[in-house]
């Protein structure tokens, strides 16, 4: 499933961006709040996850492309 570049565009372009700005909304919301230090484990730990998981799906996604055009 995660090999089809359809699957990958949705997970680089979209869902794992949107998860890492709402994650740094919920941190900089936390922070700004009572609660600073989970606040920056989400700023700095949860949101770099999506941040990398995207750039991971984005990558995987041009070469399954890349891998798909040489086939033909």
């Amino acid at each position: 499933m995660l090999k089809k570049p359809e699957t990958l565009f949705v997970l680089g372009y979209m869902l794992l961006p949107l998860l890492a700005l709402l994650s740094a909304i919920v941190g900089l919301t936390m922070i700004l709040g009572d609660s600073r230090i989970v606040g920056a484990v989400v700023l700095v730990v949860v949101t770099q996850v999506f941040v990398f998981g995207a750039v991971f799906a984005l990558r995987k996604r041009k070469h399954a492309l890349l891998s798909e055009h040489k086939g033909e």
